[in-house]
């Protein structure tokens, strides 16, 4: 008898793991994206890993630009060509073998949209459920959602339209209208422009003399010659010697078809064509010449029709309960929750559900201070992170992979742990969640640890470690032997010089505030995300010139800027290759008369293949190093300047320190970079390639030379390793023997630790804070625990 064989034949067989359970890890082999040297690792799916590393060691090469760039780029693919055609091109990662990807969706530390209606209601959707509910339920009713949206304006017009009817061409007249909520006066933006017309032109000048001071409006130019060349007015004549219908069509005309040196344009007044050019653009996007400009010229000022709610006056009539849509989306979010939630309408039940979630959701995630009509543009890089989140919290899909950017960032300790709950959650869901993070609280919770390194920038790009946190903890790795480093409460603390008084603070949610801020020494202002911490100190400290302000707003730059160019550390480079070679500095710019005539300076050649990725290939005239060859054959030390360009900041310092290439002016500036932490960042690198934190660090590096007595530092440990919080400490303590008052809004508690004085805000966030709950010294906040800071901080120190 064979029988009871196959039975245990099929036995085994339904008890063998079926094939698609093996697929469990993405599999990453030869990845050599940026800085990485040939990395392999393997991640396992359906847990948490965390990638640790010092700043600059390739955790974000490996996680974003290679899997997570992979798995976008295959996924655009599946879609047709038209379709990508508008989508970002992404180029196929520099990488042997992507095994095993899943989708993949980012949520990353962007900020979001700089459009001026772009407002934290429009960016997750609660706005569009909320113009619902109110097209449904407002009274008096005014018609469809549109008519509660800000962006929408109300048309309405007639005519004659041609039908076919019957076999035959009919005319008829047609009317047609669409009620909008947009405020006619502000359009939708809440506030309104006044330009001083001082700032646009001389007027004791004529437009041939160079009466205009606009940026781009030089003589010669096509803005320019619209002006000169309308025949409306003589450009011969000065500006105050207009007639008042010249003044008129100079400064407002209605825009206009004419010819102007026989091109068919369109002409404009001065005033319509800036408003149009530049204020309709968010003033963090703009360029820092034409910031300056807007920022001189105009004046900002509440909308007196809306009264900064963006929405028509008939938007605001209709009402729920005696609340309107700009009462609800000036709500804090936690408020408006519990009113949603008192709305007992069988009717729109779903809608009621579903808009309860999402503002449940903002709650949970730490951002229930915030309110639907908060500008996108004012939110920081943690905030924008977690309002990413929420369209991802209350998903149905599983089996994906979410991927972190530091998403303790801008977060206090009570509130990293509901951080990390978030991420578990999204773990048990049976999801891949990859973190790249630096906070020991945030990396404790990993199922799986990735350590890169060991240093930065060409030191870095290995994989040092892979294991447990345990096991991570024992490794002897720079991360293992830092993951419990706990900074000490100082024995005693520096005495202040004076105080600078603030009184009456009332910016956001400041509740009068009157506290006094020591000089002198190094001050922490903390407290819960969203106690008013910035809006104290940004707020009440104007930027003048005593003032060194360096917060997290982003550096603007194209691929061509560099840390060279944006600290201003090409400048004595240029001169001083000049100087030693007796030709012009502008040879040695890339951007100039040096650059490689093939690549136009860029390094790179850029084909454009529509709808396809497009392809970047390096140069084969100048191999990538950007100049013409003439350019390479001058020498400065025995370099030229393209090998100087591509040395590190610790290696440059060294080079421009002594000898035959010794330049003070450069050494200064590059000795400011190695300070903040920068030393591994090659002097060509493109400003597009770093982090958050490398950007704001190098901010700081060059404000480091200012003249100012107070330093504002907004949460300057973001994006450092555990090991160069100690470096940061030893350069917060050189500013302030060097005479400086520092004052730092941060949530690390080594900072906390290292003050000399602290003022806790809170004692919640919203309109729960917004007071002074302590001030002190650490030590004092640490014996008394009256607050959440005061807890967390006893827990850090061990006492």
């Amino acid at each position: 008898m064979t029988t009871p064989p196959m039975t245990d034949a099929a036995d085994a067989a339904a008890s063998a793991p079926h094939l698609a359970d093996s697929h469990d890890l993405i599999r990453v082999h030869g990845a050599r994206e940026n800085n990485l040297k040939d990395v392999s690792v393997e991640i396992p799916k359906r847990r948490l890993t965390v990638f640790t590393g010092v700043s600059g060691s390739g955790k974000s090469s490996l996680v974003f630009d290679t899997v997570a760039a992979e798995s976008q780029r295959l996924i655009n693919e599946t879609y047709s060509a038209f379709v990508q055609g508008f989508m970002p091109t992404l180029a196929r990662p520099d990488v042997d073998v992507l095994d095993g990807l899943t989708t993949a969706i980012i949520v990353d530390q962007q900020r979001m949209g700089a459009d001026p209606r772009s407002t934290v209601g429009t960016a997750t959707d609660a706005n569009a459920m909320l113009r619902i509910l109110f097209s449904r339920l407002g009274e008096p009713h005014i018609g469809s959602p549109k008519a509660y949206s800000f962006n929408v304006a109300s048309i309405s017009g007639a005519g004659a339209v041609t039908v076919q009817r019957a076999g035959q061409t009919v005319k008829e007249r047609r009317e047609f209208s669409i009620t909008g909520g947009m405020c006619p006066r502000c359009e939708g933006r809440g506030s309104v422009t006044d330009i001083d017309l001082t700032q646009l032109f001389d007027e004791s000048k004529s437009l041939s003399e160079g009466a205009l001071t606009v940026p781009g409006y030089k003589a010669g130019g096509w803005n320019h010659r619209l002006y000169t060349e309308s025949g409306l007015y003589d450009p011969d004549t000065p500006i105050r010697a207009f007639t008042k219908r010249q003044l008129q069509d100079f400064l407002y005309r209605e825009p206009t078809r004419m010819k102007i040196a026989g091109i068919n344009m369109t002409y404009e007044g001065l005033v319509p064509r800036i408003q149009k050019s530049m204020l309709a653009k968010d003033r963090e996007a703009m360029q820092p010449h034409i910031r300056e400009f807007v920022d001189r010229a105009v004046t900002f000022t509440t909308c007196p029709d809306c009264a900064g709610t963006r929405l028509s006056e008939a938007a605001r009539s209709s009402k729920i309960g005696g609340i309107s849509i700009a009462d609800a989306c000036a709500m804090q979010i936690s408020d408006l929750a519990e009113w949603v939630r008192g709305l007992a309408e069988p009717s729109v039940g779903p809608l009621l559900t579903a808009l309860g979630d999402t503002l449940d959701s903002f709650v949970e995630i730490g951002l229930g201070y915030l309110s639907l009509d908060r500008s996108a543009g004012t939110l920081s890089g943690g905030e924008a992170q977690r309002v990413k989140m929420i369209r991802h919290l209350g998903s149905s899909l599983t089996d994906v992979t979410y991927v972190f950017d530091e998403p303790t960032i801008g977060l206090h300790p009570h509130d990293i742990r509901r951080m990390n709950d978030l991420l578990l959650r999204l773990r048990d869901k049976g999801n891949t969640v990859l973190v790249v993070e630096h906070k020991p609280e945030a990396i404790a919770i990993a199922d799986h640890v990735v350590d890169l390194g060991p240093g930065a920038g060409t030191a870095g790009g290995t994989v040092c470690f892979e294991g447990t946190v345990e096991q991570l903890r024992a490794s002897g790795t720079l991360t293992g032997r830092h993951l419990d480093d706990r900074a000490r409460l100082k024995e005693t603390v520096r005495k202040p010089a004076g105080a600078l008084e603030i009184r009456g603070a009332s910016t956001h949610n400041l509740r009068d505030v009157d506290v006094d801020i020591p000089l002198g020494v190094l001050t922490v202002v903390t407290g819960v995300a969203g106690s008013g911490k910035s809006s104290l100190v940004h707020g009440s400290i104007p930027a003048g010139e005593n003032v060194v302000s360096v917060d997290q707003s982003p550096i603007r730059g194209s691929r061509r800027s560099n840390p060279a160019t944006y600290t201003g550390l090409l400048e004595p480079i240029r001169k001083a290759f000049a100087k030693a070679n007796g030709v012009k500095p502008a040879l040695f710019s890339a951007n100039s008369e040096g650059a490689c005539p093939n690549c136009n300076g860029a390094g790179v050649v850029y084909t454009d293949l529509a709808m396809m990725a497009g392809v970047a290939t390096t140069c084969e005239e100048c191999e990538g190093k950007r100049f013409e060859a003439s350019v390479l054959e001058y020498h400065l030390g025995g370099r030229d300047i393209s090998e100087v360009l591509a040395m590190s900041v610790t290696e440059a310092g060294e080079f421009f320190g002594a000898g035959e290439a010794r330049t003070p002016a450069a050494h200064r500036i590059l000795t400011h970079m190695a300070d903040v932490g920068l030393g591994y960042l090659t002097l060509g690198q493109p400003l597009t390639t770093l982090s958050g934190g490398e950007r704001q660090r190098l901010k700081l590096a060059t404000h480091m030379s200012d003249k100012g007595g107070i330093y504002v530092l907004d949460e300057p440990t973001t994006g450092l390793h555990l090991a160069d919080v100690e470096q940061l400490l030893g350069l917060l303590d050189r500013l302030v023997e060097a005479g400086k008052s520092v004052i730092v809004i941060e949530h690390h508690q080594a900072v906390m630790a290292h003050a000399d004085w602290i003022i806790d805000l809170g004692p919640g966030a919203g309109h729960d804070g917004g007071r002074v709950v302590f001030e002190g010294t650490p030590a004092d906040l640490v014996a008394a625990r009256s607050t959440l800071t005061g807890e967390h901080l006893a827990d850090y120190v061990g006492t």
